[in-house]
């Protein structure tokens, strides 16, 4: 029988883009046939707190939604705090785990339960970007 993996990956998924359903197919690659996708996304409050009060664009209820039509991913984890993110990978104990590069060297929250940790280059595609070219585009 192939390996199968349990495969974690968090983020907030506030306008979903390429980049994110490339990280999501290559997350469903490594979990194989029979594993596990978990996706984590940060709630409408942390979001807020850490990207402003304009943010997010869409609410944790809507981002779960597009999240849960997306065929390569399995469970979505709503959080709150770092707590509780580190208590879902905690109880998870993912085979893999998938995040940005930019977080290279950075403490990473519950990697001591990971046991493989992936950096993925960004395709230089963000929300941040996205909106930020609207706002100019449309001189918002």
């Amino acid at each position: 029988m192939p390996k199968s993996n349990n495969i974690w990956l968090n983020g907030s998924f506030d306008v979903l883009h390429t980049g994110h359903i490339k990280l999501f197919r290559y997350a469903r690659m490594l979990a194989g046939q029979h594993g596990t996708v978990w996706v984590g996304i940060d709630d409408d409050n942390r979001i807020s707190s850490r990207k402003g009060s304009s943010r997010p664009i869409n609410t944790l209820k809507e981002r779960m939604l597009f999240l849960s039509s997306i065929k390569f991913i399995d469970v979505i984890v709503p959080f709150s705090s770092d707590d509780e993110l580190k208590h879902y990978i905690s109880e998870i104990e993912p085979d893999i785990m998938l995040i940005g590069d930019d977080y290279r060297g950075k403490p990473i929250i519950g990697s001591e339960f990971i046991k493989k940790i992936i950096y993925i280059t960004r395709d230089g595609k963000s929300t941040t970007n996205i909106i930020e070219s609207y706002k100019e585009m449309y001189d918002l």
